[in-house]
């Protein structure tokens, strides 16, 4: 006759295995979880220096980013391969300043400034700034089913345009990655003089124009 093992221990070993799973959830919660994604943020934000004579650039990329790089005729293509996916990636590009200013007309700018509205982009938002002692715009905006950041910066011997996008990556991290390395950019040249406009300009919700000092 075959023995039959006992209901309390079988509750018993249940309560065990059921308060273990909980202890060892709680742990993976509280303990471990957080100090992984601190990890992979402190990874993927570690800037890495990157330098290319032939465009006049340099700046600090983000190791989330550096993993391959592609060059074609006036750019570079700098990104995280992802199986199936939209990879992070900035591309850079870089043409001739025919008319040899150290800033954006007015025409251009308003023209940038007003996109979102006359266009109905989505999360559009748009900034006026200095980058490295150059005059810069920043725009950042919905497109093709993910967020992109793109900075133009201009210089009397160039205008460098800066596209970057998370892809399919972590969209928080990676558009902080994006703004840190875009902000890092210098452009090599002579050196533009003081800025004669405002020096930040925004793009307010009711689509009027605020200049910032």
């Amino acid at each position: 006759m075959r023995k039959q093992i006992p209901t309390q221990l079988i509750v018993g070993l249940g309560i065990l295995i059921v308060g273990g799973g909980i202890v060892g959830g709680e742990y993976f919660l509280v303990k471990w979880y957080p100090h992984h994604t601190e990890a992979v943020k402190a990874a993927t934000l570690r800037p890495v220096p990157y330098k290319n004579d032939s465009l006049g650039i340099e700046m600090q990329v983000a190791a989330g980013f550096n993993k391959r790089v592609e060059s074609f005729a006036g750019g570079v293509r700098i990104y995280a391969p992802r199986f199936w996916s939209i990879a992070p990636s900035i591309t850079l590009t870089v043409q001739p300043n025919p008319d040899q200013t150290a800033e954006f007309t007015p025409q251009v700018l308003a023209k940038w400034q007003t996109q979102g509205v006359t266009e109905d982009i989505p999360r559009y938002h748009f900034e006026r700034t200095r980058l490295n002692n150059r005059d810069a715009v920043l725009i950042r905006q919905y497109k093709e089913r993910a967020m992109l950041l793109t900075v133009r910066i201009i210089s009397p011997d160039r205008i460098v345009e800066a596209d970057c996008t998370p892809g399919r990556a972590n969209e928080d991290l990676y558009m902080q990655a994006c703004d840190e390395s875009l902000r890092t950019i210098t452009v090599a040249g002579p050196e533009s003089p003081p800025p004669v406009s405002p020096g930040v300009m925004e793009l307010t919700p009711a689509g009027r124009l605020t200049a910032k000092p």
